[in-house]
C-alpha cells in the first residue's frame, strides 16, 4: 500500500465559547437547529459525485472540510491515491482523562445507480414531501451528516470530554476500503493507539409493525471474492469443439450454483434471531426462537430463502456468481474465460478449508481459483459501556430494545476489530423494510424525520458517553 503525503489544516479546537466557563456538561445548544441544518447539508452532500468506481472522494472531503473550517474545528486530510481523499478530526478529552477514545466513522463513496430504474435523478439531493433523495442517503452519507451535526453540536457545547471523539470520513468502503480505512490505519497507526470504540454503519432501528428494535451489528460474514479462470483449446465458432474453456466454466458454475452449503447456526446469529423473534409472524417466531437449538427443516429453509434471503444467508456459507467474461468476438472460442464469485463465509469458517471445498465441487484441474479479496473475522462484545449507553438512549428516545446483529454484508469495521477496537454497526435512523430496500437498490432516500431525530439521538449519545452526562 502506497504512502502519500498528508495535508493538514492547522486550526485550533475551541473548547470554551465566547468566554463561557466550561463545565462537565458544557452549555446548552439548540440541537433542533443542528438537526434542521442536517437536512440541507445532506442534500448538498448527495449532489457531490463520489460514485465508486472511480470514487473521487476528495470532492466529499472538500465539502466536509469547509463545514469544519466554519466551525473552527481542526482536521487533517490525506489522499491514498489521486482523488481518493480521507478526512479526520478530533475533539480532545480534558487533560488527565484516560478513557478510550470514540471514532464516528462513515464512508464518502457510494455505489453506482442506473438512472433507467430510478424515478428521480440519483444525485439530485432533492428535498421533497418529507424525503431527502439520492444515492448514498442511507449508505452512508446520511449517517455521516448525522454524525457531523452531533459532532459540531458537541464542540459548540464546550463540554469537558472524558475521552477523545473522532470524526472520520473515508474512501473506498464499497470496494473493500483499502484506499480508505485500510490506508488510514496503515499510514497513521498512532491515531488509533488510544481509541477503544468505533461507531460505524451496519445497524439501524427497524420498524416491525408498531414496534421498533435497534439492531447493532457486532460481527459480519466474511467476504471472500474469487476469480475463476477456465482454460481450453481455442477455435472458430463455426466448428464447435467437444470441450472448451466455456463449457468447462459453465459446468463449474452450474455445480457451484446448485450447491447448498451446510447449515450452521452460530451463537451470535441465534442470539440475533431470538432477539427479533417477538416481532415476527407466527411461523417465523417459532423458527427464530428455536433455531439455535434445532436445525431447521428443508421446507423451512426454502421458505426462509424465498421470503427472507438475508436471514437465510446467515445460516450457511454462500457464493453468488456475479461476473462473467468470455470471448471478445462472437465467432471466436476463447482460450480462457473468467468468472467472479462473491462468497460470504460464516465468521468461524477457515477460508483455506473453504477453498479446498470449492475446488472439490468444481472438480476440474483446468480451472484455477484466485483470491481477489478476503478479510479476517472478529466479534465485538456487548458487555461494554458503549453498548449500555446505546441501550439507554434507545429505550429513552425510541422506546426500543437493542438486538445484537450479524451482518450479511461487510463494512470497514473489520479493520478496527483486527486492532482489538470494539466496533459497532449503529445508526440512529429507523427504517421499514421498504425504506431499507433503497440501499444498493433503486430510489434510495432518507426521511427528513429520520435526519431530525437521528441528529438528536446521536448528540445525546455523545453527551452521555463522552461528556459524562
Amino acid at each position: 500500500m502506497q504512502r502519500l503525503p498528508v495535508l493538514t489544516a492547522a486550526l485550533s479546537i475551541v473548547l470554551c465559547m465566547h468566554g463561557t466557563p466550561v463545565t462537565a456538561q458544557g452549555k446548552e445548544v439548540d440541537i433542533d437547529e443542528y438537526a434542521r441544518q442536517g437536512v440541507a447539508r445532506l442534500s448538498d452532500y448527495l449532489r457531490i459525485d463520489t460514485i465508486n468506481p472511480p470514487g473521487n472522494e476528495s470532492r466529499g472531503v472538500e465539502f466536509l472540510a469547509a463545514v469544519l473550517d466554519a466551525a473552527g474545528i481542526a482536521y487533517s486530510t490525506g489522499e491514498s491515491a489521486p482523488g481518493r481523499g480521507n478526512l479526520w478530526a478530533r475533539l480532545s478529552a480534558a487533560r488527565g482523562a484516560a478513557k478510550p477514545g470514540l471514532v464516528l466513522l462513515h464512508h464518502i463513496d457510494v455505489v453506482p445507480a442506473n438512472r433507467d430504474y430510478w424515478s428521480f435523478e440519483p444525485l439530485s439531493g432533492e428535498v421533497k414531501d418529507g424525503w431527502i433523495y439520492g444515492r448514498g442517503a442511507i449508505d452512508t452519507k446520511g449517517l455521516g451528516i448525522a454524525q457531523l451535526q452531533a459532532f459540531l453540536a458537541l464542540h459548540a457545547s464546550g463540554a469537558r470530554l472524558n475521552r477523545d471523539v473522532w470524526l472520520i470520513a473515508t474512501a473506498d468502503e464499497e470496494a473493500g476500503g483499502m484506499y480508505g480505512a485500510g490506508w488510514l490505519i496503515e499510514s497513521h497507526p498512532e491515531m488509533f493507539e488510544d481509541v477503544g470504540y468505533v461507531l460505524n454503519e451496519g445497524g439501524s432501528a427497524r420498524v416491525f409493525g408498531d414496534t421498533t428494535a435497534v439492531m447493532v451489528e457486532v460481527t459480519q460474514k466474511v467476504p471472500l471474492w474469487l476469480r475463476l479462470t477456465a482454460r481450453g483449446r481455442p477455435g472458430h465458432g463455426s466448428a464447435p469443439l467437444v470441450e472448451t474453456s466455456v463449457t468447462r466454466m459453465v459446468r463449474a458454475l452450474q455445480r457451484i450454483s446448485e450447491t447448498e452449503f451446510p447449515v450452521r447456526v452460530l451463537q451470535p446469529v441465534a442470539d440475533m434471531l431470538e432477539g427479533i423473534a417477538p416481532f415476527q409472524n407466527d411461523s417465523n417466531r417459532q423458527l427464530f426462537t428455536t433455531i439455535g437449538h434445532a436445525r431447521p427443516g428443508d421446507d423451512q429453509l426454502l421458505e426462509l430463502k424465498l421470503k427472507n434471503p438475508g436471514v437465510h444467508a446467515l445460516l450457511r456459507n454462500t457464493c453468488s456468481i456475479t461476473r462473467l467474461q468470455g470471448s471478445s468476438k462472437i465467432n471466436v472460442i476463447p482460450a480462457e474465460v473468467h468468472a467472479e464469485l462473491d462468497c460470504r463465509l460464516l465468521p468461524d469458517q477457515s477460508p483455506e478449508e473453504f477453498l479446498k471445498e470449492l475446488a472439490t465441487i468444481i472438480n476440474d484441474t483446468q480451472i484455477s481459483i484466485e483470491k481477489i479479496m478476503g478479510f479476517t473475522p472478529a466479534v465485538s462484545k456487548t458487555e461494554t459501556p458503549l453498548y449500555k449507553a446505546i441501550e439507554r438512549i434507545s429505550a429513552d428516545m425510541l422506546d426500543a430494545q437493542v438486538v445484537p446483529t450479524v451482518a450479511g454484508g461487510f463494512t470497514d469495521s473489520h479493520f478496527f476489530r483486527d486492532l482489538g477496537i470494539t466496533s459497532y454497526g449503529y445508526s440512529p435512523f429507523s427504517f421499514t423494510t421498504a425504506e431499507f430496500a433503497g440501499v444498493h437498490g433503486n430510489d434510495e432516500r432518507l426521511s427528513v424525520q429520520n435526519m431530525h431525530r437521528g441528529v438528536r439521538i446521536y448528540y445525546e449519545l455523545l453527551r452521555g458517553f463522552a461528556a459524562g452526562r
